[in-house]
């Protein structure tokens, strides 16, 4: 188990769920798949682990996942069908090419206070996000 699926197996601990095989085998089908993944792809992934593992059982803990800010659905390009990312530590962020879709990953969003302003002012408390902006690659921009 490699050491940043130990920490999602850590945090359905810390919130009171149980390490149960398949929740175990969709994680790590996410984490091997570079964390961005559609449901049929995760599926297609659990299945040649475990053919015991059924879709319900898959379904569940995507959405356990989704729930506790561990992965989150997105719509990448013109799909309706959501790409699940995973959220290192509770967020993630996108740069998406509306030409060509190609997607840019960074890190540093810069969102840390915002976020916490957002906490104070509407008494919440935020587990994650994810940011995603649209645009024109370099790649688009040179050719146009």
């Amino acid at each position: 188990m490699s050491e940043a699926l130990s920490t999602r197996a850590r945090r359905l601990l810390d919130a009171g769920h149980k390490l149960t095989h398949a929740r175990l085998t969709v994680l790590r089908v996410l984490e091997d798949g570079g964390g961005h993944m559609t449901s049929a792809e995760v599926l297609d992934g659990v299945s040649r682990l475990d053919t015991a593992i059924g879709r319900a059982s898959v379904f569940r803990a995507l959405d356990l996942l989704t729930e506790l800010s561990i992965i989150r659905p997105t719509y990448i390009g013109t799909s309706m069908t959501p790409t699940y990312v995973l959220l290192p530590d509770g967020h993630h962020h996108h740069i998406i090419c509306t030409h060509c879709h190609r997607v840019i990953e960074f890190e540093d969003c810069g969102l840390e206070q915002i976020s916490a302003e957002l906490e104070a002012r509407l008494h919440v408390k935020l587990s994650g996000h994810l940011l995603e902006f649209y645009g024109l690659c370099e790649a688009c921009l040179k050719a146009s």
